[in-house]
């Protein structure tokens, strides 16, 4: 089943947003191979020039390395796993907060908004 996409925003970007949210999450760990390019195209349902760039990026970034000829594999990221998290709960936070500010909210009234809904999930 494709990926979805946002028309917001470039693909590549999308692309390069969840395979850090696989890596974020375990389900992608150090050492472990990526699928091809042209298989991860299939899988997301995008142009394979397209996954190229994402997975281009992803190792200028240092996210993953290639080997020549056995493909690319996820980084040792040491404290970089923990950086991915950061960035990607920063993302959505900023939405999070953006969107309860464009309703109205107060920083004290999403605290408290929030405090409560953790309080009732338990």
């Amino acid at each position: 089943m494709p990926w979805k996409f946002d028309a917001n925003s470039p693909i590549y970007l999308q692309i390069m947003d969840e395979l850090k949210l696989k890596i974020a999450k375990g389900e992608l760990n150090p050492g472990d191979k990526v699928p091809a390019v042209r298989e991860l195209a299939i899988i997301a349902g995008v142009n394979p020039n397209t996954m190229q760039k994402a997975l281009s990026e992803l190792e200028r970034e240092g996210v993953l390395y290639s080997q020549r000829t056995s493909g690319r594999f996820v980084a040792e990221l040491g404290n970089g796993q923990a950086d991915i998290r950061q960035g990607i709960y920063k993302q959505y936070m900023d939405t999070f907060v953006r969107g309860m500010r464009e309703l109205g909210f107060a920083n004290d009234d999403i605290i408290k908004i929030l405090e409560k809904y953790f309080n009732e999930e338990e």
